[in-house]
């Protein structure tokens, strides 16, 4: 049988990167194959070849051989994985009152998480200094080298130009305007800065944390009403410009006179989100003691079962429902997930938007829909930047600049 020898050239691949050595860490990373023979057997490359290309990534510290863990007779295999010395992700994901953070390995495992209180209307640079000297911190707490952050991922809670990293005429977020979000973490942390919408996040991190089935749409209902789409294949659908998903903005079918701050009226996020919500109940978002208030006191009416309460977020589902059922038509995903303050309480927010969804869509649409609430909760966000940034890292480009650094 004829081996390939891995040196040939691929469509859109980087030249600076060898196939035979992109075909070795994908398997790895994947983990499809966890030894030399595997590799050979899955890639169809020449062991010699797989063993010069592994023996390379091990000596620039990108993967380690290690003794297999699993009891067996002689002497035990050895396995490849990717080696913890090989770098971190960073990963902020910054919201109206409070932004997480987390620190990740190569393997996307969490190294820590925490949550920083800062105030999306402090602007840009009070959020992003907090958050870069936070990530400092931990860093070195965590005794991870700050020259090994090999990747960050940003998610704002507003639209957001991918190409430009940064914020487009953002609702509730003063100064962020076109403010160079990647730029400015780029020449803090010296690794290149990927900044997306928080929502796409959040989908991603369902999908891929949560195990949930795609094609996945993912609903936040929180200050405003936004949405991320997850295709069949696991990537993220932004639309020509990074626009897609911004569904708040769609007219109510319920129509109304609620102003929205966009300057319409109408606006599903004007009469069902979390601050619409709030509002309707005469319960402040805030206070200067506690950021959260409003999600508090609405949590503690509905947990006692206050009929105006429980009314008010279910006419808010019910608005929500109708914009869901005509996206399942859209994009026929298979699973919707709604996440945000509004789907923590009890089931009334699923069940009554699931009952909009089954009444208007058709069957063809529904038949293996599931609708359900958020399995990661505030945590997706940060799974999703993590895995949104480790693909970055072994994509063509990113493989090109961690071979270059080497040791």
């Amino acid at each position: 049988m004829h081996k390939d020898d891995g040196y040939g050239a691929e469509a859109g691949s980087s030249p600076s990167v060898p196939l035979a050595l992109r075909r070795v860490l994908d398997l790895v990373v994947s983990g499809a194959a966890t030894n030399r023979a595997e590799i050979a057997r899955r890639s169809g490359l020449a062991r010699s070849t797989v063993g010069q290309q592994v023996d390379q990534l091990v000596d620039t510290g990108i993967l380690e051989e290690v003794e297999s863990r699993r009891s067996v007779r002689g002497r035990p295999p050895r396995v490849l994985t990717i080696s913890p010395r090989a770098g971190t992700v960073i990963v902020a994901d910054v919201d109206t009152s409070t932004t997480r953070i987390a620190i990740a390995d190569l393997t996307r495992q969490v190294i820590v998480q925490e949550s920083v209180d800062v105030r999306i209307g402090a602007g840009p640079e009070a959020v992003l200094a907090t958050v870069t000297e936070r990530l400092r911190e931990l860093l070195e707490r965590h005794d991870c080298d700050p020259g090994r952050v090999r990747q960050i991922a940003i998610g704002l809670p507003g639209p957001v130009d991918f190409q430009q990293g940064c914020a487009v005429q953002p609702t509730g977020m003063p100064g962020w305007d076109g403010f160079p979000v990647a730029d400015h973490m780029r020449e803090r942390f010296h690794a290149p800065v990927i900044v997306d919408n928080d929502v796409n996040l959040m989908a991603l991190g369902e999908a891929v944390r949560g195990s949930m089935e795609t094609p996945l749409l993912c609903i936040k209902i929180a200050s405003g009403i936004g949405s991320g789409l997850v295709t069949e294949n696991g990537g993220l659908y932004r639309g020509a410009d990074g626009a897609a998903g911004d569904i708040g903005h769609i007219r109510a079918v319920g129509g109304g006179t609620a102003l929205c701050a966009c300057g319409n009226v109408g606006c599903v996020g004007a009469l069902a989100s979390h601050k619409a919500v709030l509002r309707g109940l005469g319960i402040p978002e805030s206070t200067d003691d506690d950021a959260l208030y409003g999600t508090r006191e609405l949590a503690r009416r509905i947990a006692d079962s206050d009929p105006t309460a429980l009314h008010a977020v279910r006419q808010a589902a019910t608005e929500i429902g109708e914009v869901v059922a005509m996206l399942v038509h859209m994009f026929n995903p298979r699973t919707v997930v709604l996440a945000g303050p509004l789907s923590e309480l009890r089931d009334d927010l699923v069940s009554a938007v699931r009952a909009a969804v089954y009444q208007r869509a058709l069957p063809l649409a529904t038949r293996k829909l599931t609708i359900t609430a958020s399995r990661l909760r505030g945590g997706a966000g940060l799974h999703g930047g993590i895995a949104l940034a480790a693909q970055e890292v072994f994509s063509p480009a990113g493989l090109a600049r961690l071979l270059a650094e080497g040791r």
